[in-house]
């Protein structure tokens, strides 16, 4: 909108009414991949070099038909508050180890929401399981899910990967093969 309005705001006044239609869509302001912070609503942008690490890499992106409620998910985390939070400096010292190194993305990923979020809805650590076992993936559950993603290596069938997913979850299952820019 701020577009076709003739850009009236400049991203230091877009991000926080960004942050208000939800708290990590202050990424979507961004040509590129961010370290997120917060909610989700501070963001910076990924140093040089371990942006391009991610660039034209593969991602598959699949969701069964059915959604999580995020606050759900955050007030089971709460409730087993501290254990369900990886601690901050750990957090921090994870990234800044990863953005040193010339390790592959999947060396990074981590989601603590996954703990709870896989004890109620098994259909995710089951079939997350079968992708690491039969197609060699590292998947890994978006956000409070119950989408996830998987980097795929270059030359994956991601068509049979896909066939999988609705063998499992049914037809209604998204499945999105995608390249990051």
């Amino acid at each position: 909108m701020n577009d076709l309005a003739g850009r009236p705001l400049d991203d230091a006044a877009l991000v926080p009414l960004a942050a208000k239609l939800g708290s990590d869509c202050a990424a979507f302001l961004t040509g590129g991949p961010v370290v997120m912070r917060g909610r989700g609503e501070r963001i910076e942008a990924l140093p040089e070099a371990s942006a391009a690490r991610l660039s034209g890499r593969r991602v598959l992106v699949f969701k069964p038909s059915f959604g999580i409620s995020t606050p759900w998910a955050y007030q089971q985390m709460a409730a087993r508050a501290p254990d369900s939070y990886c601690p901050e400096e750990e957090a921090q010292l994870r990234l800044q180890r990863w953005i040193e190194s010339d390790a592959a993305a999947e060396a990074l990923l981590y989601n603590n929401m996954e703990s709870v979020a896989f004890e109620k809805f098994i259909a995710l650590p089951t079939m997350l399981e079968e992708l690491r076992g039969e197609c060699g993936l590292a998947p890994r559950m978006s956000g409070s899910g119950s989408a996830c993603f998987a980097f795929l290596p270059e030359g994956a069938d991601a068509s049979a990967i896909a066939q999988r997913l609705k063998d499992g979850w049914g037809g209604e299952a998204v499945v999105i093969d995608s390249r990051l820019e």
